[in-house]
């Protein structure tokens, strides 16, 4: 029985995979218009990895911190997009077998995207389009292109002509496609880039106010200018950033708005950046420390901060903290991109700078910093008073409300923990015999550092000499002369804080409410010939 001469041929698994891959990039760049067009985070990327962060255990988000550091988000992106690229090309080597199935699971993957969208806090119905649209032109463009590698041998052909032109036609498509998204994708770009001009040209004019009560001058002994220990006071490009922010918002100062309502508050506010700076302006010098931080870690900085006293605006409204028989125990802080931090009403009202801040270091916040107003709080943990981007702050209770990451583990309260770090040496620091500086910084914000000490191979502790204290509510950096003997040896230090509590040794992890322990770095001493140590191998 002879075959049907016009009958289709399967298309080669090459072309099914990257006829796959090609439309997924279609997808993805029509989505990312869409996004543009309206909620940058609700592109798929964003919300599904905002989506992954949310249900990430805490155990595996602490690991990734430790392993990543401040990468942790592009990391995340990358990974997403590689498994949408497996994904793609398993939907295009499908495709090649059973196009309907391959759109339907093109279909179900825009139909996830459109759920993590819809997961997101402050989301609305229209956060669902992009993923749709990146799915309907997705499974088109799949569609397109499978059909036209499919090769028909009409009863005409010879020498299998009419292959080769279906080859051709399908290498035309595949450009065509890709050209066409990335002028997709070049438009989003500009469009997102147009949708966050207005943010970048208001931070350009935004001059900061002068302060109305101007910090003194960083004592001049607070910096010890010690070769390998970090400045007092932190860049602002090298200030630490842990946050969920997949996407940093851009927030317009000039039509941002602050809502202050909730039990207790007797006068809600709704206030612009302008009216906000019509209060008292204040600057302080605060050391903020991430609850991630584990001994020994880099999550802490210290700035000079400008803001308004929010204790002041709170009374303003006002509210009475619970020991002046106020109903309400939580500040909860709301972000733009919908992060909700639950701070003690006690602590913002009990006459410390706690800040609603505009400024860090002499210049506006930067935008990855919470621009144009956020939250400082001296003495508590980022994770329980640090909110950035802030448009809501709301007056509940502990017991009526969870925080986003009280949901996850962490603890409703915590107060930042007596640490002390060593900077210098370095771990497995290879050193020359003789006075070497061990230095570092030490915090307990809120009480001060009183005392830090540090010793050699379980000794004795040696007091170190401390730099000017520039307040309780920053580090202080410290510095011990260490008259350094061959061979491997291993540095501690411990603090102690302004109430006279000494730092434990106990070594606890980040979770639920910050890590303890001291600080321990391994070195080791080069032989006075400048060779290793008598009795060692050099492993």
């Amino acid at each position: 029985m002879e075959s049907d001469p016009s009958r289709s041929v399967r298309p080669p698994r090459t072309t099914g995979a990257v006829s796959g891959i090609v439309a997924a990039v279609a997808g993805l760049a029509s989505a990312q218009l869409a996004a543009a067009a309206g909620r940058p985070e609700a592109s798929p990327v964003t919300a599904v990895g905002g989506a992954v962060v949310d249900l990430t255990p805490v155990a595996v988000r602490e690991w990734a911190i430790r392993l990543f550091g401040t990468s942790d988000k592009l990391v995340l992106g990358l990974g997403i997009l590689a498994v949408l690229a497996a994904v793609a090309v398993g939907t295009g080597l499908l495709a090649v077998r059973h196009l309907p199935a391959a759109i339907a699971v093109t279909g179900g993957f825009g139909l996830v995207g459109a759920l993590a969208a819809l997961s997101r806090p402050g989301a609305s119905w229209r956060d669902a389009l992009p993923s749709l649209v990146g799915a309907l032109v997705s499974a088109g463009v799949l569609y397109l292109l499978v059909t036209a590698g499919r090769r028909t041998r009409p009863a005409a052909a010879s020498q299998g002509g009419a292959g080769s032109m279906d080859r051709r036609r399908f290498g035309r498509l595949v450009v065509a496609v890709l050209a066409a998204s990335a002028g997709v994708g070049l438009g989003a770009r500009r469009l997102g880039a147009h949708g966050s001009a207005d943010a970048t040209a208001s931070r350009a004019r935004f001059v900061l106010p002068r302060p109305t009560v101007p910090a003194p001058p960083v004592p001049a002994g607070a910096n010890l200018r010690v070769p390998g220990l970090g400045p007092f006071l932190t860049p602002n490009q090298d200030f630490y950033r842990v946050d969920t922010a997949l996407v940093v918002p851009r927030v317009d100062a000039d039509t941002w708005r602050l809502r202050i309502h909730g039990e207790g508050v007797a006068r809600p506010l709704t206030l612009d950046l302008r009216r906000l700076l019509a209060r008292p302006v204040v600057e302080h010098d605060i050391t903020l420390t991430c609850v991630s931080n584990e001994v020994g870690g880099p999550y802490a900085g210290n700035a000079r901060w400008l803001g308004v006293r929010l204790g002041d605006l709170l009374r303003e409204a006002g509210v009475r903290p619970p020991s002046e028989g106020g109903p309400a125990d939580q500040l909860v802080a709301r972000s733009v991109d919908g992060m909700t931090i639950g701070t003690p009403v006690e602590a913002v009202m009990d006459g410390r700078a706690a800040l609603l801040a505009v400024g860090m270091n002499g210049r506006p916040l930067p935008f990855a910093h919470g621009f144009p107003v956020r939250m400082v709080v001296p003495g508590l943990y980022g994770y329980v008073s640090a909110c950035k981007w802030l448009t809501e702050l709301r007056l509940t209770t502990f017991a009526a409300y969870d925080a986003y990451w009280v949901r996850r583990s962490w603890a409703q309260q915590a107060a930042v923990k007596t640490q002390s770090r060593i900077d210098t040496p370095r771990p497995y620091a290879d050193l020359a015999p003789g006075r070497v500086p061990v230095a570092g910084v030490a915090w307990a914000q809120h009480r001060g550092i009183e005392r830090v000490q540090v010793r050699v191979d379980g000794g004795p502790w040696q007091e170190a000499r401390l730099g000017t204290a520039d307040g309780v509510d920053t580090w202080r950096q410290w510095v011990w002369p260490w008259e350094a003997t061959p061979g491997p040896h291993t540095l501690e230090v411990r603090a102690t804080d302004g109430t006279g509590a000494v730092q434990t040794g106990v070594r606890t992890g980040t979770v639920p409410d910050g890590a303890t322990g001291w600080h321990a770095v391994d070195v080791r001493v080069r032989a006075l010939g400048g060779g290793l140590p008598a009795g060692t191998d050099g492993e």
